[in-house]
């Protein structure tokens, strides 16, 4: 005894709808993913931006002239953020202190977005 069974009407018209939401929804997830990258990037930079100030400061601290201090941040910092375009210095300082803050471009990696800011740390070292 053969028993058939009997398709619904609509099956056959509905198999390629999981493919077309799938290709729709790819998108979605590739601009997340591409997010979820940019906001690690900019806590790179913002880490980068810590690390300049700290090393631009302690050099300060050691009664060297200003030109060192910064070229000491920026060696501290990888190349592609610590170069002159990426990065910039600002120093303060008092007579037992020295100060200095660092401010550096924010890389996009996401396309149609190109100025994400800047991160900006300071860090300030006493006189040793």
């Amino acid at each position: 005894m053969r028993v058939h069974t009997r398709r619904a009407a609509g099956t056959r018209r509905d198999r390629g709808q999981v493919a077309i939401e799938y290709m729709g929804f790819i998108p979605l997830l590739l601009l997340v993913g591409l997010f979820a990258i940019q906001l690690g990037v900019a806590a790179y930079a913002a880490n980068q931006a810590g690390t300049g100030a700290r090393a631009a400061a302690r050099t300060a601290t050691q009664d060297m002239s200003r030109g060192d201090s910064e070229r000491a941040g920026r060696e501290a910092m990888s190349d592609w953020l610590g170069s002159y375009k990426n990065s910039k210095f600002r120093r303060e300082g008092g007579t037992g202190s020295v100060t200095y803050t660092t401010r550096v471009r924010i890389p996009s990696v996401v396309p149609g977005i190109d100025d994400w800011g800047w991160a900006k740390r300071s860090s300030t070292m006493p006189r040793g």
